[in-house]
């Protein structure tokens, strides 16, 4: 969890997330107790001088395994003109 918070708090640097970070995809609804126990957190903000910024990117699992599939069929959607 240690290495997976320190590239995610660096993903979020280089995008500049400020609306948030949402971790998804197969590893973190998996292993959602370890996320808790404050290690990936603590790695995530450990950025030196730029840790007051991560401090106030929210950071959130992504427990709805369809998200993605509602996500593609919502840009459909739009694209065809249905909504």
């Amino acid at each position: 969890m240690g290495l997976y918070g320190s590239e995610a708090g660096n993903l979020a640097l280089k995008i500049m997330a400020t609306g948030g970070v949402y971790v998804g995809g197969g590893i973190a609804p998996k292993n959602l107790d370890k996320l808790k126990d404050g290690t990936f957190m603590k790695r995530f903000l450990a950025k030196g001088r730029m840790q007051r910024l991560l401090e106030a990117m929210p950071v959130k699992v992504i427990l709805n395994d369809k998200t993605a599939l509602l996500g593609a069929a919502r840009c459909a959607a739009v694209r065809s003109g249905l909504t």
